[in-house]
């Protein structure tokens, strides 16, 4: 007889061949080719070869792509800041897939011991990792942006940091599903500027914008919250590691930039809470909860926050 936790056991065994070289090698393609396009990107923009199309295609998945990673991997799977109604759950899982940053449940996995060992030893990407020196934090530095993932060091185990989604069977199915939903998320954007446009031109200028342009923004932008956020910014709030707000990702991170306040209360929903910090992540939760599709929404408590505030904030 088949148990409930089959669907847990089965992704389990996925994740137990993310090293493979076949896993590997698509890490290493979704991470570098993208971010080899930017060069090209501004010379090609500079030239006239990108239309409204292209950055239709372009801003749309990459919203797309941000939500399914802050509201959706980040913090509804990862953190609980909220409960999500099936629909909802589904469409973040999905929405988060389509980044190209991994399966859910090793996101997730991942990120909770990110915050357990948080800057200390353990932290599968803590810019602080060989120590404090010039040399030290930029190799530090270059680890935790991408090298951590290029070199799959110190990545979580599942069964232990996720189990409640490794149970989930939505969550499993969509895991398993990873390498689909890259696909899509690869050639979509092709499909669509091709019809468009109704030509291979069409084609070609939403694959490049809307795929590797929009892929390579996403990932050094997320990428940057574990790098540049653990190495600079503001610090309003007592955390016990190195995490900063860095204002000028605020937009395009939708707030995940608001990093230091995130670290001193992970929990909380919102993580840009003092006046003037936009926190779009926080408004799609607000927006949610609205329609009733977000429910137990942990937004700031005030009293709680008064307490963290720092002696110099």
């Amino acid at each position: 007889m088949a148990s409930a936790a089959d669907p847990g056991d089965s992704a389990a065994s996925e994740f137990q061949a993310v090293g493979g070289r076949l896993e590997r090698g698509l890490i290493w393609v979704f991470i570098v080719v993208p971010t080899l396009a930017l060069l090209p990107a501004m010379y090609f923009a500079w030239g006239g070869w990108i239309g409204w199309h292209d950055l239709l295609l372009l801003v749309v998945f990459y919203v797309i792509t941000t939500t399914g990673i802050g509201t959706g991997y980040h913090r509804c799977f990862t953190h609980g800041s909220f409960k999500s109604k099936r629909g909802l759950k589904i469409a973040l899982a999905i929405a988060g897939s389509l980044a190209l940053e991994g399966p859910v449940i090793r996101w997730v996995a991942d990120h909770r011991k990110h915050h357990k060992f948080s800057d200390r030893e353990g932290d599968p990407h803590s810019p602080w990792r060989y120590g404090t020196t010039a040399w030290a934090v930029t190799k530090g530095f270059v680890f935790a942006h991408a090298g951590w993932v290029l070199w799959g060091v110190d990545r979580a185990e599942p069964r232990h940091y996720a189990p409640d989604l490794l149970r989930d069977r939505d969550m499993a199915a969509i895991s398993r599903h990873f390498r689909s939903l890259a696909a899509v998320s690869l050639l979509a954007p092709a499909l669509i500027g091709g019809l468009l446009d109704r030509s291979w031109h069409g084609a070609a200028t939403g694959f490049f914008w809307g795929t590797l342009v929009r892929v390579a923004l996403m990932h050094h932008v997320t990428f940057s919250i574990n790098s540049i956020c653990h190495v600079t910014g503001k610090k309003p709030f007592e955390a016990r590691d190195r995490s900063g707000n860095v204002w000028w990702l605020a937009i395009l991170s939708q707030g995940e930039s608001w990093h230091n306040l995130h670290h001193a209360d992970p929990t909380c929903a919102r993580h840009g809470v003092l006046k003037g910090q936009i926190d779009i992540n926080a408004w799609i939760i607000r927006r949610s909860e609205q329609l009733g599709w977000a429910y137990d929404v942990k937004w700031p408590d005030q009293d709680r926050l008064g307490k963290k505030r720092t002696a110099t904030a």
